[in-house]
């Protein structure tokens, strides 16, 4: 078995090939408490509950419910063939919270889609993206409660509907764009530029090194989705590239406090970023993911298609047409009015300073 994440005082003993598994607290200690067997299979509702019971829940304990499912598919994680990402189980974690709070003591036998879908309505008439995400970590586990583990034998997400979603992150300005190439410096600036131009997620972008330069571009795998783009280093970015100085490690490093040198988390280099908008109004609205929406724009609008995009940035191509729909809109309102210009039947005057009616 793959290695588990194992709670405080259960350890593993292996022996004649098999793992055993025993809980004890003050294991090793002159103050050793009793050590007490668990269920052999750390992917089971019955060893949590049993975990449960060891460490003082007196009376019997449901190994069928909501809650306890909750538990084993948490648990299942790091055992799975297809590696979830940190922040994928962060947020699974969290948003089963709200199913564990709504219905933990409920046999899982007995939730059913219309409990889901009022769960999911509730939530939605005030936070539509909350409740998404709910339902998408419910979706997660009850995929995997049917598959080989059988610990399901209905699905209660089926039928049940995710709110439209949003325009999304909103792409910076034109001034926005502009004041930042003029005003950034240091680890800001080249965080900047990165997101600009390879329109990668700012968990990626903090860990863009040397070593990912691969003809021309940057290959790396994302954090997230687990995908290989290849990402074209563009003139733009490469001449700022050109005036960094060279040396081993992420092109990002912290330049204040404690961690002078040291590499940037997703959070730490968000916190930088909002330390400088705070001090901008004209940075207002303006989030590091709207630069993954200005490189699509920016693609899209130099004529690459969706498809091609898709794997420059490693977007699936539904969310690089989401990205890009107004600079497409754009695009075919200019081609009608230059087929009408051509053919003379002009029905937008210059104005005399250049522009149009």
């Amino acid at each position: 078995m793959s290695k588990v994440s194992l709670p405080r005082h259960v350890h593993r003993v292996v022996a004649g090939g098999r793992e055993y598994f025993y809980y004890q607290e003050g294991r090793g200690t002159t103050h050793a408490g009793e050590r007490i067997k668990l269920p052999d299979n750390p992917q089971t509702p019955e060893f949590w509950n049993a975990v449960r019971q060891a460490q003082g829940v007196s009376g019997p304990t449901p190994t069928d419910t909501i809650g306890a499912l909750i538990d084993a598919f948490e648990c299942a994680w790091p055992t799975m063939q297809r590696k979830l990402s940190r922040g994928t189980t962060d947020q699974y974690r969290r948003y089963l919270k709200v199913a564990r709070k709504a219905w933990g003591d409920l046999p899982a036998r007995d939730l059913r889609p219309k409990h889901v879908d009022a769960l999911v309505r509730k939530i939605g008439a005030e936070k539509p993206g909350a409740a998404n995400n709910v339902l998408d970590a419910l979706k997660a586990m009850c995929r995997w409660a049917n598959g080989p583990v059988e610990l399901m034998m209905h699905d209660p997400t089926q039928g049940v509907h995710h709110f439209a979603k949003g325009e999304g992150h909103t792409p910076w300005t034109e001034a926005q764009l502009a004041f930042a190439e003029q005003t950034f410096t240091g680890a800001l600036r080249r965080f900047y530029f990165l997101s600009r131009y390879t329109g990668q997620r700012i968990s990626d972008v903090v860990a863009l090194n040397p070593n990912n330069i691969d003809e021309g571009g940057f290959t790396l795998r994302q954090k997230k989705t687990k995908v290989t783009p290849w990402c074209p280093i563009f003139p733009e970015l490469e001449a700022e590239m050109a005036t960094w100085e060279r040396r081993p490690g992420p092109y990002l490093l912290q330049e204040v406090g404690k961690s002078i040198g040291k590499p940037f988390s997703p959070n730490q280099m968000w916190k930088v970023f909002d330390a400088e908008r705070a001090k901008h109004p004209i940075l207002a609205g303006a989030v590091p993911h709207g630069l993954r929406a200005n490189a699509v724009i920016s693609l899209r609008s130099a004529g690459y298609t969706a498809l091609l995009i898709s794997d420059m940035v490693g977007m699936s191509v539904e969310m690089v047409e989401h990205y890009s729909r107004h600079a497409d809109r754009k695009a075919s309102g200019q081609a009608v009015l230059r087929e009408l210009e051509q053919s003379g039947n002009r029905i937008v005057k210059p104005l005399k300073n250049g522009k149009r009616k």
